[in-house]
């Protein structure tokens, strides 16, 4: 069954970004399905400063990580000590009843100290993968995903790649519809492709052809149905196959050919959740010429035919 209880644990210190990412994300009274049972929790309820030195009241203690479906562990700015070992312990029975345990940016650190990373992938903010590595190394820290997902356990990146997390927990278990109305609300792209590294340095400069290329990214959204191939996005550009194809990878984080399959595909998710459409106009709707090739792709992708995806999510509409 997906989650429907979730408790943020917010240790001393936790970062005001984080506490306003997952609220606005799980919050129980946003409109719409699905709706949750969410609610901040510390080692000891009452008052705790987050690390612009706001104070928020927190009603909740551990026992809120005893019965919640999913667990998120916030970044605080005090990462490089490990919390307290109760919390630890609070962590490690979450998981061990089989609740999904989550962190994004240095939240990880706190897995890790709990054993719960040992032996699996995890991210964190870049500028951090380095100690998180030497500190740990049972961990297999990748520096440049958004998030990496082990099943049970999820990390995230740094700052706002919380979304990017709280958005797929959100697509893996409750589908693409619900995750991509959950981004539109927040004004978000509902997925990111590309990994962090593509935030590191060397930036694409801000000037007309920038601008040219989101034009370009704005009309592929809205003509899935046509053949779009490398050469006629790079002409709208107004650059050379080549020059397009490196600044769009700058921007991006991934090739444009790449980026095109995963628009499609997820297109054709939220197609299968929420309509009644046969898999063959879904597939000309998101520009594949068969079925069968539709079904290839999302076999890629998900690891199920369309028909057993659609299936899948019938109950949830």
């Amino acid at each position: 069954m997906p989650f429907a209880s979730i408790a943020a644990y917010a240790p001393p210190r936790v970062g005001m970004l984080a506490v306003g990412l997952v609220a606005e994300v799980f919050d129980a009274h946003a409109d719409g399905p699905p709706r949750f049972d969410f609610a901040l929790c510390t080692e000891r309820p009452g008052q705790v400063t987050t690390d612009v030195g706001v104070p928020l009241a927190v009603e909740h203690g551990l026992e809120r990580l005893a019965a919640a479906d999913l667990v998120l562990v916030l970044p605080w700015a005090d990462f490089r000590i490990p919390p307290p070992e109760p919390v630890l312990d609070a962590l490690r029975a979450a998981h061990a009843r089989g609740a999904l345990v989550g962190a994004h940016c240095v939240g990880a650190f706190a897995l890790a100290a709990a054993g719960l990373l040992d032996g699996l992938r995890a991210t964190t903010h870049w500028r951090f993968a380095d100690l998180l590595a030497r500190r740990h190394p049972s961990v297999t820290v990748d520096p440049d995903a958004l998030y990496v997902d082990e099943g049970r356990i999820l990390t995230g990146a740094g700052a706002a790649a919380g979304f990017d997390l709280c958005l797929h927990l959100l697509r893996r278990e409750y589908g693409a519809a619900a995750a991509n109305a959950v981004a539109r609300d927040l004004v978000l792209p509902p997925h990111r492709d590309g990994g962090q590294a593509q935030y590191l340095a060397s930036p694409v400069p801000e000037d007309g052809e920038d601008e040219r290329l989101a034009d370009v990214l704005a009309w592929a959204r809205e003509h899935l149905h046509e053949p779009l191939p490398v050469a006629e996005l790079a002409r709208r550009a107004l650059m050379s196959r080549r020059s397009f194809a490196r600044r769009f990878t700058a921007a991006t984080g991934t090739t444009p050919h790449a980026w095109v399959v995963g628009l499609r595909l997820g297109r054709a998710e939220e197609l299968l959740e929420t309509t009644d459409l046969p898999v063959e106009e879904i597939a000309r709707l998101v520009g594949y010429g068969s079925a069968a090739v539709l079904r290839e792709q999302f076999v890629r992708r998900r690891g199920v035919p369309p028909r057993t995806y659609r299936r899948a999510f019938t109950r949830m509409r």
